[in-house]
C-alpha cells in the first residue's frame, strides 16, 4: 500500500475517490458558509462610507449613502419592514418618547422608525430622519452593516468607538470610519439633545459588540485556523493529483514518441530532429505543470486571505501586484496599435516601391532600358545605393512612431551609439566611400586580370569595402578599397577581347648577328606560340643599341589576358628553339680585364709574412703523330 508524505489513502481507488469527493464537498460547504458570514468586503453591496474620513462633513456622508441607495445590490439587500421587523410607527413609539412640539398630529401618523439591528438580531435603536435623499430605511440598513463589520474585526478595540462633534451633528466613529451621524433632527424624535442621543447610541453599540464577542473570540479564531488548514490540505491534495497527472502525461508522451516525433526537414536540410521535438514536448509538459501550480496558488491565496478580516484586502493587493504589470502592458499595446498600423503601412508601401526601383535597374542592367551616359554595370551598384537611401528614409519615418522614441534615455543611447559608430568606423567609412568611387570609375570588373601595386591576379569579388584578387598561385588577396584607390591599377582584360592584349619580351643579341635574321626568328617564334593571334601579325621593336649588344622586343597579340603566364612561358621556349635552328646565339658579349687569379684578394696585413702567390700552371697537350 502506497502512502503520501502528507495524506494517507486507502488501498482501493474507489475509496480514495469517495474520500476525495467528500472532502471537497465539505470544504466547499464550509467555505460557502464562511463567505456568506463575511460582511461588506466579501459580498456585494460594499458600503463605501467605511472609507470616509473623520474630517469629512455630514454632507459627504449623506452623498455616500445616496450612492448606496442608487445601486441595485443595496436595494435588493434592503429588508422590508414586513420581512424583518415591523417598523415602529410614531404612535407605537409613544410609550418610549414624547411627541416633539414641532411635529403635528398628521406628521406623527406618517413618520416611521426603522430598526438598527444588533449582532444577535435585537433592535438597538430606531432611525427616523433621512439625510439628503437617503431614506431612514436605507440608513438603518447601512448602519447595521457597519456594526456587523466592526464585529468581524479580530482586533477590535471597543473603547476606540468615539463621538466626534462636527458643527450641529455628532459623528460616531471607529478609527477613520464613520458608523453614523446624529443630527438635531434625529435627536428631536427622542426629545434629547444630539450629544446625549449620540452617547446613548454609542453605548448601545458597544454593549452589543461586547456581548456578542464574549466567549466566542477564541472559538472563531480556531475555526478560521481550521479553515486555513483545510484549504492548505486540499491544496496539497490537488498538488499530489497534479504530480500524478504529470507523471502519467510524461509516460503517455514517451509511449507515443516514435509516432508523434518525426524529423522536420526540407530537402536535405533538417530544421528540427525527432529528438529535439521530443525535448520540446517534455518542456511543454513541464511548463504546463507550473502553469497549473500558479493557477492553484492564484485561487488558494484569496481564499486563505478571505478567512481573516484583517487580511481580506491582501488578496486584492496581491492580485493587483501581479495583474498591474500585465494590465499596463496590455493597455500600452492597445494604445500603440494606431502607431503600429502606421508603421506596417509605411513598411508595406516602401517594400513594393523598392521592388519597383529594383525592376527599373534590372531593366537597365539587361540593356532593355538605356539612359545616355549611364553604363549597364552601374545598375546594380546604383540600386544598392538607392535601396539604402530608401531604407534610411523609411527608418526616419518610423523612428518617431517607435515606443519610447521621445524619451531622453532613448535619445541619449542613440547619440551614444552614433558617436561610437563614428569614432570606430572611420577606416570603414573611407573604404565605403572609396568603394563608391571605384564603382563609378569602372577601373575593373569581376573576372578581369589586374595589377594593383605589386599584386597581380584575377578579380573574384568587389564589395563596398574590399576587393579580392586571386593570383596565379591560387592566393586570395584582400585589398581595402582605400588602398585600391591610392595605387595605380593596371587592367589587362579591358581591351583584350576587342583589340587584343600585347604580350612582349626582350632579347639581347650581339652586333655580329644581322638584325633581319633576328626579326625573322622572333616573329617565327611568336607565331609558333599557342594563344598568340596570327592577325594582327607579331612585330619586333629594337628598343636600344647598347655598347655590346642590341635589345630586340617581340610583341604579339592575345585575347587570353588571364593566361599570360602560360603564354610567356611558351613564347620563351619557342624563341630558344627558333634561334637554335637558325644558328643565332642568345648571348651578350662583354669585354673584361682578368686579374691574376693566383693572388688572393685577402688584404696583405692578414696574410702570413712568408706568403707567396702561386704561379700559373700551363699544360700543353699535343696530338700523337700517326
Amino acid at each position: 500500500m502506497k502512502r503520501n508524505s502528507f495524506f494517507s489513502f486507502g488501498v482501493k481507488n474507489t475509496r480514495k475517490a469517495r474520500l476525495l469527493i467528500g472532502a471537497i464537498f465539505i470544504t466547499l460547504l464550509i467555505l460557502n458558509l464562511t463567505v456568506q458570514a463575511q460582511t461588506d468586503s466579501l459580498r456585494p453591496g460594499i458600503d463605501p462610507v467605511d472609507t470616509v474620513q473623520i474630517q469629512d462633513s455630514t454632507e459627504k456622508s449623506a452623498a455616500v449613502e445616496m450612492q448606496i441607495a442608487d445601486t441595485s445590490k443595496t436595494q435588493a439587500a434592503i429588508p422590508e419592514p414586513a420581512k424583518t421587523k415591523p417598523a415602529i410607527s410614531r404612535q407605537t413609539a409613544k410609550s418610549r418618547i414624547t411627541k416633539p412640539a414641532a411635529i403635528t398630529e398628521s406628521t406623527e401618523i406618517e413618520i416611521k422608525g426603522y430598526p438598527v439591528m444588533g449582532i444577535r438580531g435585537d433592535t438597538l435603536f430606531l432611525v427616523y430622519s433621512k439625510v439628503g435623499v437617503v431614506s431612514p430605511q436605507e440608513r438603518a440598513v447601512n448602519i447595521t452593516r457597519r456594526i456587523e463589520k466592526l464585529y468581524d474585526e479580530d482586533f477590535l478595540k471597543i473603547d476606540s468607538i468615539l463621538i466626534i462633534p462636527e458643527e450641529k451633528n455628532y459623528n460616531i466613529v471607529y478609527s477613520d470610519k464613520i458608523i453614523m451621524s446624529v443630527s438635531q433632527t434625529e435627536a428631536a424624535f427622542y426629545e434629547k439633545s444630539a450629544e446625549q442621543l449620540a452617547r446613548d447610541i454609542k453605548q448601545k453599540i458597544q454593549d452589543s459588540l461586547t456581548d456578542a464577542k464574549k466567549g466566542k473570540r477564541w472559538l472563531i479564531l480556531l475555526l478560521r485556523i481550521g479553515l486555513v488548514l483545510l484549504v492548505v490540505a486540499i491544496a496539497r491534495l490537488v498538488i499530489w493529483l497534479i504530480d500524478k497527472g504529470h507523471v502519467r502525461l510524461l509516460n503517455f508522451v514517451k509511449q507515443n514518441k516514435n509516432k508523434w516525433c518525426k524529423n522536420l526537414s526540407y530537402k536535405d536540410y533538417t530544421f528540427v530532429t525527432a529528438k529535439q521535438e521530443y525535448q520540446i514536448l517534455l518542456s511543454l509538459v513541464k511548463a504546463l505543470r507550473w502553469v497549473v501550480y500558479a493557477l492553484l496558488l492564484y485561487i488558494m491565496l484569496p481564499i486563505i486571505f478571505s478567512i481573516f478580516p484583517f487580511s481580506r484586502t491582501w488578496a486584492n493587493a496581491l492580485f493587483q501586484l501581479i495583474w498591474s504589470p500585465f494590465k499596463a502592458v496590455l493597455i500600452a499595446v492597445w494604445e500603440y496599435l494606431p502607431s503600429l498600423i502606421r508603421i506596417l503601412v509605411i513598411i508595406f508601401v516602401m517594400k513594393y516601391f523598392i521592388r519597383f526601383v529594383k525592376y527599373i535597374f534590372a531593366e537597365i542592367q539587361a540593356g532593355k532600358l538605356k539612359i545616355a551616359g549611364f553604363h549597364t554595370d552601374w545598375a546594380m551598384p546604383t540600386y544598392s545605393i538607392v535601396k539604402f537611401l530608401l531604407m534610411a528614409f523609411t527608418l526616419v519615418m518610423i523612428f518617431p512612431l517607435l515606443p519610447g522614441s521621445d524619451s531622453g534615455i532613448f535619445r541619449g543611447v542613440s547619440v551614444f551609439i552614433g558617436i561610437l559608430f563614428s569614432l570606430g568606423s572611420s577606416s570603414a567609412i573611407s573604404n565605403m566611400v572609396a568603394g563608391l568611387v571605384i564603382t563609378y570609375m569602372r577601373p575593373f570588373k569581376i573576372g578581369d586580370r589586374i595589377k594593383i601595386g605589386e599584386i597581380s591576379g584575377d578579380v573574384i569579388e568587389k564589395t563596398l569595402l574590399v576587393t579580392r584578387v586571386k593570383t596565379i598561385k591560387n592566393e586570395i588577396i584582400t585589398i581595402p578599397n582605400a588602398s585600391v584607390l591610392s595605387f595605380n591599377t593596371t587592367n589587362y582584360s579591358s581591351e583584350a577581347v576587342d583589340e587584343g592584349l600585347i604580350v612582349h619580351t626582350t632579347v639581347t643579341i650581339g652586333y655580329d648577328v644581322p638584325w633581319k635574321d633576328v626579326h625573322k626568328a622572333l616573329i617565327e617564334a611568336a607565331q609558333r606560340t599557342d594563344l598568340i593571334l596570327r592577325k594582327p601579325k607579331p612585330f619586333v621593336l629594337q628598343t636600344s643599341l647598347d655598347d655590346f649588344y642590341v635589345s630586340y622586343q617581340i610583341n604579339a597579340y592575345t585575347k587570353e589576358a588571364n593566361k599570360q603566364a602560360v603564354t610567356y612561358s611558351n613564347l620563351h621556349q619557342n624563341i630558344q628553339d627558333v634561334c637554335n635552328e637558325m644558328g643565332i646565339e642568345i648571348m651578350s658579349p662583354h669585354y673584361r680585364a682578368n686579374r691574376d687569379g693566383n693572388t688572393t684578394a685577402i688584404p696583405t696585413k692578414y696574410l702570413p709574412k712568408k706568403y707567396r702567390a702561386g704561379g700559373f700552371k700551363v699544360e700543353i697537350k699535343k696530338d700523337d703523330e700517326s
